[in-house]
């Protein structure tokens, strides 16, 4: 069973915000494959997809804790359906890409991500696949940035991003995550 993790604040305040990247990737997919976030427990929302086209159940999930404590979240999820690390994939935000980059990474480093790093800390590896979000560079501080909503312009880009971003997750789910990686790496809104 494959876990999809979708990193975002809760509540409305930070809807459509440049840090809910996460969020908005796996509603796409859920709305893709016709799940519903219907269940909460391990600090988050989460489906458990049973499609046919797709060759065995898997997991979206949201956690409800604040970015910086995902892991709380992702870990006893793991734990509770026995889910080994290299079968989660997690999307979020980053800074280092430009609005409307999408890049998929097998593992490494959080890159400064503090919710991914949670992740890898409660986990105990950073041997985790990634779709990282771009919501470009800050102007000012970073928090004020992350939490703040993009320009219509970036927001354009973005959605186009996250779209992408849920088809990779698609894709990877129905191949594998190298070809999603091949097909989306570099791929970019218009």
């Amino acid at each position: 069973m494959k876990l999809i993790v979708g990193l975002g604040n809760p509540g409305r305040q930070y809807e459509n915000t440049r840090h809910n990247m996460g969020y908005l990737v796996v509603d796409k997919l859920a709305e893709m494959v016709r799940a519903d976030f219907d269940r909460s427990m391990f600090k988050g929302v989460y489906a458990v997809v049973k499609n046919p086209a797709f060759e065995e159940p898997f997991i979206i999930v949201k956690p409800e804790t604040l970015m910086n404590l995902s892991g709380e979240c992702v870990q006893p999820l793991m734990h509770y359906f026995k889910i080994e690390p290299d079968e989660v994939i997690v999307v979020y935000d980053d800074m280092a890409l430009e609005p409307g980059k999408i890049r998929l990474r097998p593992f490494g480093s959080s890159g400064g991500q503090k919710g991914m790093q949670n992740i890898i800390d409660r986990v105990g590896t950073d041997r985790i696949k990634r779709i990282r979000v771009g919501i470009g560079e800050p102007p000012h501080t970073g928090v004020d940035w992350v939490l703040g909503k993009p320009s219509q312009e970036d927001a354009e880009k973005i959605d186009e991003a996250t779209t992408n971003a849920a088809r990779a997750l698609r894709d990877a789910l129905l191949h594998d995550f190298n070809f999603a990686m091949n097909h989306y790496n570099g791929k970019e809104s218009n």
